[in-house]
């Protein structure tokens, strides 16, 4: 089983599809396949910056790509719905018993209300995930219907991901219209993530900072 196999499987796409579609009618931001395709390529940039293997790298783009399937049962636990469900999906395939393990681990422990990195699969998803934050996963288009996480997401007009492998840190730069979003608000909605993405990084040998208009943050 690969990414690319993972990416064209009926059953994943499904439960993205439905698990998306439920969340827009909650109200929440876009976690469609676009989403999912940003994180695993993300996850896949970050171990490959820091010298993982080939292996690790399309262990971490497969739960990327799978990892908020669990949102098409319920937005609370979604986490630890994926990894049942990745399980459901992939013990059907050719993959190897240990890699859906350690994929079904990294799905479960993605969110930071009950997980953490585990492994470096699992951190390089948590970071991934955790980092996309930009403009177009908002869904409304009318700024005086936005609840507090668009006008955060809406607010970030730019956002790069950094790593310097002398350094050994991963940095996410923002850019922040604080017209749209004061500062205080973008952490009452993020710092319990990127306080997860710090963790994640320490399980990678790193150290992660966050910039937000050309000032250090975190």
């Amino acid at each position: 089983m690969t990414y690319n196999e993972i990416k064209k499987n009926e059953e994943v796409l499904a439960f993205l599809e439905k698990g998306n579609a439920d969340l827009g009618v909650l109200g929440y931001t876009d976690h469609s396949r676009a989403h999912c395709a940003v994180v695993a390529e993300r996850a896949a940039y970050i171990l490959t910056e820091l010298g993982y293997s080939e292996h690790e790298i399309e262990l971490a783009k497969i739960a990327g790509f799978m990892h908020d399937i669990g949102n098409a049962i319920n937005r609370k636990n979604h986490a630890e719905y994926g990894g049942l469900l990745a399980n459901d999906i992939l013990s059907k395939t050719d993959m190897p018993l240990r890699d859906r393990v350690t994929v079904v681990s990294a799905i479960s422990n993605h969110d930071e209300s009950t997980g953490g990195a585990k492994d470096v699969v699992s951190a390089a998803l948590i970071i991934a995930d955790k980092t996309d934050v930009r403009r177009n996963r908002v869904r409304t288009k009318e700024p005086e219907n936005f609840d507090i996480h668009d006008r955060v997401n809406y607010a970030v007009t730019q956002a790069d991901l950094h790593i310097d492998v002398e350094k050994k840190v991963i940095t996410l730069d923002l850019q922040i219209d604080e017209r749209i979003c004061t500062m205080y608000e973008y952490f009452d909605i993020f710092l319990g993530r990127m306080l997860m993405s710090r963790g994640a990084a320490a399980m990678l040998g790193v150290k992660f900072k966050l910039t937000a208009n050309g000032s250090k943050i975190l």
